[in-house]
């Protein structure tokens, strides 16, 4: 599902917002989502899942194309 989508799935089950209510409402909560796991908090929706960030350390990696050992710094997924 698109965000468009889910902006229209949300504006047909409630008929008395408009459209761009929707689109604020959902635009905002995807901001705060956003920004909440890129400080590193973990969020969790009941009945839906939860969204956290895994430190991955630096290590060597492979280019596939040259087979040439490559240094992959540590970062956050």
């Amino acid at each position: 599902m698109t965000k468009s989508e889910l902006m229209g799935a949300l504006a047909a089950k409630q008929a008395h917002l408009l459209q761009k209510d929707v689109e604020l409402a959902v635009n905002t909560i995807i901001d705060v989502l956003t920004t909440a796991v890129a400080t590193g908090e973990r969020i969790e929706i009941r009945g839906f899942g939860g969204f956290s960030t895994i430190p991955r350390k630096a290590r060597m990696g492979r280019n596939p194309k040259t087979g040439e050992s490559v240094s992959l710094p540590s970062r956050h997924t």
